[in-house]
């Protein structure tokens, strides 16, 4: 079915929600005297600093990143792999699937809170929120990496856990799993497949 299949980091292949969210809410109450829940926080997941921190009233964005990834450090902890993620991509790798990431997270971010995991090796290609002008959930991301890529739209998937995903794979012309392990449940997000584990992704390989 698919020979390219390129997956979110955040909420996909590692849960960061708490540590996102967390050190976000921490950030904005020490550093700008800005109380915010978790649940009126939620909007910025999947998305970059840059989109989502205006939108919070953050006009120096750049440093605000700064001190939120600094924040995120004390959250590390909270940080894990899905069971089945690495078993899966390295199952798709062996049966010579091209795999490969699209990722609102910057370079710096991904080095912080992905690298130490030891799933890097499985990936083809890296598209970060460094690499393109627009962001999800404009296509350009995914775009971005068929350019690179040379990969098949039409033999391409694309498996993430927010809305922002669902509109880029459409937008881009790939399909879109939901990694229902990692989705808010209340959301209702359109998708070709609903993946409740990350081992049904291996069903959907042309190998």
């Amino acid at each position: 079915m698919y020979k390219t299949i390129l997956f979110d980091v955040d909420g996909t292949l590692i849960n960061t929600e708490t540590a996102v969210l967390g050190s976000l809410q921490k950030m904005l109450l020490l550093e700008y005297d800005k109380s915010y829940s978790f649940e009126e926080l939620a909007f910025v997941l999947g998305i970059p600093g840059s989109r989502s921190l205006p939108q919070l009233g953050i006009q120096d964005v750049d440093r605000a990143n700064e001190l939120w990834n600094m924040y995120m450090r004390q959250f590390e902890d909270t940080i894990h792999v899905y069971p089945g993620i690495q078993e899966t991509m390295e199952q798709l790798s062996s049966r010579g699937v091209q795999v490969g990431i699209v990722t609102s997270k910057t370079r710096t971010e991904l080095t912080d809170d992905f690298e130490p995991f030891g799933l890097m090796k499985y990936l083809s290609i890296v598209v970060c929120a460094d690499d393109t002008e627009l962001h999800k959930p404009n296509p350009e991301p995914i775009l971005k990496f068929l350019e690179k890529s040379k990969a098949d739209p039409s033999k391409s998937i694309y498996i993430g856990d927010t809305i922002y995903d669902s509109q880029c794979a459409r937008d881009a012309g790939v399909s879109f799993g939901l990694a229902v392990w990692g989705a808010n449940p209340a959301n209702k997000i359109p998708a070709q497949y609903y993946l409740n584990h990350p081992n049904e992704i291996i069903k959907l390989a042309d190998c």
